[in-house]
C-alpha cells in the first residue's frame, strides 16, 4: 500500500454550524473533532490537514447527563508549587461559557503540530450569534 498524499489545493473545505443548545456535550464535541478532521471525506488522510470548519454555537446551553454538572471537575496548574487548581463544570460555564466545549474538542484532537494547526478551524461562542456569515456555513445536525 502507498500512502495517500492529497494535495492541499484540491482539498474543498465547507464551513459547518453547529446549534448545541440543549445537545450531549461529548456528543457535540466528537461530531466536531470528526469533521475537523476529515474523517468523513474520501480523501482522509491521518498526517494531513484535509477537514472543514466548524463553527459552535449556545456553546452556554450544553447539557451534561446525571450529576456531571457539580460532580464534573476540571484541573490545570499554575506553574507553581502547590498551583492545582480546580473547578466544576458548573461554575467554569458561568466564567468561561465556550471552555467546556473547547476542552473537549482539544482533547479529541491530535497532539502536535497537526492538532495545533487543526484546532485554528474550531470556532466556539457561548452566544447564538457568531461573527462567520459571510462564509455561508451549513447547519448540521447531532
Amino acid at each position: 500500500m502507498k500512502t495517500i498524499f492529497v494535495k492541499p489545493a484540491l482539498v474543498e473545505r465547507k464551513w459547518f454550524v453547529i446549534d448545541a443548545e440543549g445537545k450531549v456535550l461529548g456528543r457535540v464535541a466528537a461530531k466536531a473533532a470528526s469533521i475537523v478532521r476529515g474523517k468523513e471525506k474520501p480523501v482522509y488522510a491521518p498526517h494531513q490537514e484535509v477537514g472543514d470548519y466548524v463553527v459552535v454555537i449556545n456553546a452556554d446551553k450544553i447539557m451534561v447527563s446525571g450529576q456531571k454538572s457539580k460532580q464534573k471537575m476540571y484541573h490545570h496548574h499554575t506553574g507553581y508549587v502547590g498551583g492545582l487548581k480546580s473547578v466544576t463544570f458548573e461554575k467554569l460555564i458561568a466564567r468561561h461559557p465556550a471552555a467546556p466545549l473547547e476542552l473537549a474538542i482539544k482533547g479529541m484532537l491530535p497532539k502536535g503540530p497537526l492538532g495545533r494547526k487543526l484546532w485554528k478551524n474550531v470556532k466556539v461562542y457561548g452566544g447564538a450569534s457568531h461573527p462567520h456569515e459571510a462564509q455561508s456555513p451549513q447547519a448540521l445536525d447531532v
